[in-house]
């Protein structure tokens, strides 16, 4: 499997990039996770907000959000991390984090770096430095734990 990875600010997201992130997290998050919730936030062309997308060929495999730190009381906020399902069990998560923390380093040096996570992923995010920031919560119907990273590896 050979991915190109691309970080783009949200302006100089094309129509199709922008259609094709919105597709695959609606495949997962909605759809695959049955969870109708508002995916459309507001914050996808919010201020400095970057989008990492892991492309195979033309189809968007990896996916996750940068939402800057002006905008998020100080934390770099990384979400909305997806692969698709016909990738799943061949390392690409693992790359996407290594790609997503590269690239938060990259246009925020230094800055912790918070994330939501469903909590059975706490041990996969705890392997990248990430440590539980608050009590455990649900949000919509889905058992989830603020995490939090303050140094790079």
């Amino acid at each position: 499997m050979t991915i190109e990875w691309v970080c783009k600010h949200h302006s100089d997201l094309g129509k199709e990039q922008l259609y094709a992130l919105l597709k695959l997290r609606d495949e997962v998050f909605v759809v695959e996770q049955k969870c109708a919730y508002q995916d459309l936030d507001g914050l996808d062309l919010d201020g400095d907000t970057c989008h990492l997308m892991g492309w195979e060929g033309d189809e968007l495999v990896a996916y996750l959000r940068l939402l800057d730190p002006t905008s998020q009381g100080g934390d770099v906020v990384i979400g909305r991390v997806v692969t698709a399902e016909s990738t799943r069990g061949k390392g690409l998560g693992h790359e996407l984090m290594k790609q997503g923390l590269k690239q938060a380093e990259k246009y925020w040096p230094e800055v912790p770096i918070y994330l939501s996570a469903q909590a059975h992923l706490q041990g996969y995010y705890a392997n990248y430095g990430f440590e539980v920031a608050g009590e455990p919560y649900v949000e919509d119907g889905i058992p989830h734990i603020g995490m939090r990273r303050v140094s790079s590896l």
